[in-house]
């Protein structure tokens, strides 16, 4: 699916980073209400922001804090993830990345943002250690 697919319909929002990640929520993420349970969704956001920070660390990241989180959609069962990771900010060893979430609802396939949050990572040496991060 290409982003130009997941604008949906002309008021639809349309995703802003880079496409990290996809996934389809399962009955087994749910909460007790029946929606996905915010912890599956972030736990989504938080692998496309790894995957982000490593790519533009050269290696093993690891995250150290979550600054902003947002919902403001339910996702259901059904409905296709997609996350999108936009590097912000580099500092001598921490990576902030900005990540929006959309759907691709299951009923129709119009697509909407149901979630945005600020991740930080560090870079990690081989003993687990902050390292600079490269220019």
């Amino acid at each position: 699916m290409s982003e130009s697919s997941l604008s949906g319909p002309p008021s639809d929002p349309l995703p802003t980073g880079h496409a990290t990640l996809r996934a389809v929520a399962m009955p087994s993420d749910t909460n007790p209400n029946g929606d996905i349970f915010g912890g599956w969704l972030l736990s989504q956001m938080d692998l496309a922001g790894g995957i982000a920070a490593y790519e533009r660390a050269g290696g093993r990241v690891a995250t150290v804090a979550v600054n902003a989180l947002s919902f403001h959609e339910p996702v259901s069962v059904g409905d296709v993830v997609s996350c999108y990771a936009t590097v912000e900010r580099v500092g001598r060893t921490s990576i902030r990345v900005a990540i929006e979430t959309y759907v691709r609802r299951r009923d129709g396939g119009h697509t909407e943002k149901v979630t945005e949050g600020t991740f930080v990572y560090v870079a990690m040496d081989t003993n687990g250690r902050p390292r600079p991060v490269g220019p």
